[in-house]
């Protein structure tokens, strides 16, 4: 039976999951796997439903639990389904919500690398890549574009902050993913690590002592391991450095560079299998 609940007061704790708590409350930085996420529009919701992840409870337009929701609800059980109107649930959350419908939902435990990458043969690696616009859509590219897992450092932004599954639409649910440990030392001994599991690595970055992006070395790599840098820095010069191979790709009218999204997309469009 469902378990619908009329908003009549917007200080229901039931609530701050959507309304008061912030991305690093939401995240839980001490017990991750203890932490929570929102997932926005009826297409994300079903994606992440999808990949086994646990709702907590809905927050949707009336409108929607017989409308672009319906499937959605029928998979939620009993969980409790708060609605409203739209201008009820707009003054709640402080914005529109996108097609009227969020789900918040519980983390699972981040798998090991090794669980990640088995079976891989591309792989992107992110390191410090901070901003969750920029993240979102790198992990569209990668999962549109034959990469078979990403890799963060742990300064990268979490890709279940809510941004980021927005701008993936989703696609954070249909790729494997984890972020380093921190204990590891990211730049020698976890890139060696990956090279342990049998990956070449190449670094996107602005250097002249490149490769061409189309090389054909690139392409025989059985296993190639793709590795990008944060906004507007760039990889560091010791992670460059490490890598078996440095790619830059080649700009015209005097552009220096592309954002780092947009450099994934190229480099995944032309490196994946």
């Amino acid at each position: 039976m469902l378990n619908i609940k009329e908003i009549t007061d917007f200080n229901d704790k039931e609530l701050d999951i959507y309304a008061r708590l912030s991305e690093n409350e939401l995240l839980n930085n001490h017990e991750p796997e203890k932490g929570f996420f929102i997932a926005e529009s009826p297409k994300v919701v079903e994606r992440a439903l999808d990949a086994g992840y646990e709702p907590i409870s809905l927050l949707l337009e009336k409108k929607h639990i017989e409308g672009e929701a319906k499937n959605i609800v029928c998979r939620v059980g009993d969980v409790p389904i708060f609605t409203a109107e739209f201008d009820v649930l707009t003054q709640l959350t402080g914005f529109k919500l996108t097609r009227g419908v969020l789900c918040a939902m519980k983390r699972k435990p981040l798998p090991p690398v090794e669980k990640v990458c088995e079976g891989a043969r591309r792989i992107a690696i992110l390191e410090k890549v901070m901003n969750p616009t920029n993240l979102g859509a790198i992990i569209r590219s990668a999962a549109a574009l034959s990469i078979d897992a990403v890799l963060l450092s742990p300064e990268s932004t979490n890709p279940l902050y809510r941004r980021a599954i927005r701008v993936s639409m989703g696609c954070v649910f249909q790729i494997p993913w984890t972020i380093i440990d921190k204990e590891t030392e990211w730049e020698n001994s976890y890139l060696d690590s990956v090279r342990s599991l049998g990956f070449k690595t190449v670094a996107m970055a602005l250097r002249k002592d490149t490769v061409d992006i189309d090389d054909e070395r690139l392409k025989s790599e059985e296993k190639l391991a793709i590795v990008l840098g944060t906004e507007g820095e760039g990889l560091s010069e010791s992670t460059i450095d490490f890598c078996d191979y440095t790619v830059k790709i080649p700009m015209s009218h005097g552009v220096d560079s592309l954002n780092v999204a947009a450099a994934s997309a190229v480099a995944f469009w032309e490196l994946a299998l």
